[in-house]
């Protein structure tokens, strides 16, 4: 019996002529971080995009908890890429939260004693109370994300897919929202796949690493993928890993998309 949160088996996605990657086989198991780096154009997005039911695979499969992937599934809370409010429903912060609960059922969530607890703790975790009751239109770009995060994580889900989460947000904010992840994972056994440009704010939560980048992928510890060898390897040019006081730099050729001596995952 596979007991894996998730099961990526010989996956490939081609875009027209353009493959972003072939042969991906990836083991998650429930309670491990994962971060998911690489230049942009890698196909990081996408590969969630997979999980979630909303791109087909080339080839291969994706299943969760043993089940194939399909749309909707409740066992997945997805953080997507920062957007602006535009176009959010004209509903209280409050409503948006409590949706992550209950709102794949049918008419308007209906509080309980539970919910409402729930509601209460991650309103705490994300530092929130004061957002509660102001329409979700009327929210920075930064409390925005940090409402969706909560959303995310409030129905405990096994596996949570953070699209660059920590995009808009300070770096007290940063914080906050990777401690929360940390704890959901740990007090809930929830796996956490963490899409990112810069892994220093999550390094010490990351278990494995899968590097995505010039149609390859290489998975491993951080100690094993972020090296200079693997990856000029992966991108079959000159890149040089560094590291400083317990924070990691990645510099490479400008033609690959790396920006030159920045704390910056490409």
């Amino acid at each position: 019996m596979n007991n894996s949160a998730l099961s990526i088996k010989n996956a490939s996605l081609t875009f027209g002529d353009r493959q972003l990657w072939s042969n991906l086989n990836l083991e998650v198991q429930p309670h491990e971080f994962i971060a998911i780096i690489g230049a942009n154009g890698s196909g990081k997005t996408t590969l969630l995009k997979a999980i979630l039911g909303q791109v087909e695979l080339t080839n291969g499969s994706i299943e969760l908890g043993g089940k194939k992937a399909a749309r909707g599934s409740k066992e997945i809370g997805y953080i997507p890429q920062h957007r602006t409010s535009e176009g959010v429903a004209p509903i209280r912060a409050i409503d948006l939260l409590r949706m992550g609960l209950d709102g794949h059922r049918f008419g308007l969530p209906l509080p309980n004693r539970k919910s409402n607890s729930r509601v209460k703790h991650i309103l705490d975790c994300i530092d929130a109370h004061e957002l509660a009751h102001k329409k979700v239109g009327d929210l920075s770009g930064g409390e925005l994300q940090r409402l969706r995060v909560g959303q995310a994580v409030i129905g405990e889900p096994s596996l949570i897919l953070a699209d660059e989460p920590l995009s808009a947000l300070d770096m007290a904010q940063q914080k906050t929202i990777a401690d929360l992840l940390d704890q959901e994972r740990r007090d809930h056994n929830a796996a956490v796949l963490f899409v990112t440009h810069d892994v220093n704010p999550i390094l010490s939560m990351v278990d494995r690493v899968l590097y995505l980048g010039n149609s390859k992928f290489r998975i491993g510890t951080p100690d094993e993928v972020l090296r200079s060898d693997v990856l000029s390897e992966l991108y079959e040019t000159p890149v040089d890993v560094l590291r400083n006081q317990g924070r990691i730099v990645v510099v490479g050729t400008q033609d690959h998309q790396h920006h030159d001596h920045e704390e910056w995952m490409p």
